[in-house]
């Protein structure tokens, strides 16, 4: 198979030829939001996996944010029949299809697999007054609206409902918090160390770089048990009855047919199963949650429908 024929072979194609560990396969994978996010991080850890593991070499990583990834989505949407464009994607994407004023969802998408699940953290800075999180708690119930609690997702995605899950536990009325809103990781982290914002919440592994070097502290955790390595209780040892995780996946343009269809989960299914994905998820901390095809697509519903009751649960529907 020569250049020109590789270059615009179908990856079902590529994928049946054995032409996938060729640097000229061409598999293009989207991140909705900015660089050091979460999904920037899982987008580039899956490239460099299928890199190594020779599942599709030269995987194309590009970032396209706005408006908490809608205008991503939109944009995958647009891609109609594109079987070589993947989407980095998680419940942050659920969330913003409830607060952003776009047209496409979800359902209008190919669903390929959910890949991993890693829990929330709540963070500040070393030098921060905030010792533990019962500081955190008593300075809430002092003045909601006074303390400024930073996320890296639009309201309905995973740091906002983490940190309105919390407010309710403690006692908080969750309207009454202040949340700022910033567009993925990287751009809240730089707003926790720079000060603008009092307490970060945030998935592990958009913070863990800094947790290990010390920058920043954790005061707890969102999941069933604590983080090997992260010297901080769960919400629960704390005493707040709230159990979180984030999780991300992967999805792919509207109207693919069987065969790109096919294709796309054949080699997610191989990088699931490689020996460098499952050591980078042992290195970034997270957990194996793989869910693929159909089962994906009825997990997304049921996600977008309990996104939906909880923020009813919390007052903040619109």
């Amino acid at each position: 198979m020569d250049r020109r024929t590789l270059l615009t072979a179908p990856l079902a194609v590529l994928l049946a030829g054995g032409c996938a560990a060729r640097d000229d396969a061409e598999l293009r994978l989207m991140v909705p939001n900015a660089p050091g996010s979460g999904y920037d991080i899982t987008a580039r850890t899956v490239a460099t996996a299928m890199d190594v593991a020779a599942v599709i070499r030269g995987v194309e990583v590009f970032n396209l944010p706005g408006a908490g990834g809608m205008v991503g989505l939109r944009r995958l949407v647009y891609e109609h029949g594109n079987g070589s464009l993947l989407m980095l994607m998680g419940l942050g994407i659920v969330g913003a299809q409830h607060t952003a004023p776009i047209s496409v969802t979800l359902g209008d998408v190919t669903p390929v697999a959910r890949l991993i699940e890693e829990p929330e953290v709540v963070v500040v800075t070393r030098d921060s007054p905030l010792r533990a999180l019962d500081d955190l708690v008593r300075a809430w119930r002092a003045d909601p609206g006074g303390l400024a609690v930073g996320g890296g997702s639009s309201p309905g995605g995973p740091d906002h409902l983490a940190a309105m899950l919390m407010a309710k536990a403690a006692g908080v009325a969750p309207p009454t918090v202040r949340y700022a809103q910033h567009d993925g990781g990287g751009v809240l982290l730089a707003a926790v160390l720079s000060g603008q914002v009092t307490v970060g919440v945030s998935s592990l592994g958009e913070v863990a770089g800094q947790i290990d070097s010390g920058q920043l502290r954790v005061l707890a955790t969102t999941g069933q048990r604590r983080v090997t390595g992260v010297d901080a209780p769960t919400l629960r040892e704390t005493g707040l009855d709230v159990l979180f995780a984030n999780w991300r996946g992967l999805v792919a343009p509207p109207g693919l047919d069987a065969s790109a269809t096919a294709a796309l989960g054949t080699a997610v299914s191989r990088l699931r199963d490689s020996a460098p994905w499952q050591q980078a998820i042992a290195g970034h901390r997270w957990t194996d949650s793989y869910l693929a095809g159909a089962a994906f697509g009825e997990f997304l519903r049921e996600q977008d429908a309990r996104v939906t009751q909880i923020l009813a649960e919390l007052g903040l529907d619109t």
